[in-house]
């Protein structure tokens, strides 16, 4: 592949490059600032980043424990405890499935479901304020090549770490 081979050039040369000249320092220093200013704004809710991604993942759909785990790359047991404080709060409940009543999903209560569009609000905002500055076209070519990031190196769930 000729792109990668551009990006070994500084090792054959023996030269050191520069923070700023990597991709990865500008996608984390953006991040960074996109991530803490909307865990700013969840917390004014009360919520937390983790929370808020659960919350929409149940938004569409009432989901077991071991798929949410799976989609969102956390263990089942961090996926437990996350149900736990969300159901304390009246965010959440558990259902016993229909078909075997040893299964459970996880569904939003009317106060979790009322709650999910307050937050997309914030998430909106948190957007428009970090990326309102690029034209439609720019955001859409920076969405589609983190996309194809995504699809080439096959990354899923969000990392927990």
């Amino acid at each position: 592949m000729e792109t990668s081979r551009a990006y070994l050039v500084s090792m054959e040369t023996k030269s050191v490059a520069a923070l700023e000249d990597h991709l990865g320092y500008w996608l984390r220093l953006v991040s960074n600032h996109v991530s803490a200013a909307f865990a700013g704004r969840l917390a004014a809710k009360g919520v937390t980043v983790v929370e808020w991604v659960m919350l929409r993942e149940l938004y569409d759909r009432a989901q077991p424990p071991s798929v949410l785990a799976e989609s969102l790359g956390m263990t089942r047991g961090a996926v437990t405890k996350l149900a736990d404080r969300l159901a304390a709060r009246r965010l959440l409940r558990r259902e016993a499935s229909a078909a075997d009543g040893r299964a459970q999903s996880l569904v939003l209560t009317g106060q979790g479901r009322s709650l999910v569009p307050q937050l997309a609000a914030l998430a909106d905002r948190n957007d428009a304020e970090f990326f309102g500055t690029l034209d439609v076209r720019d955001r859409a070519a920076l969405r589609k090549s983190l996309q194809q990031l995504v699809r080439d190196r096959d990354l899923r769930g969000i990392p927990t770490q």
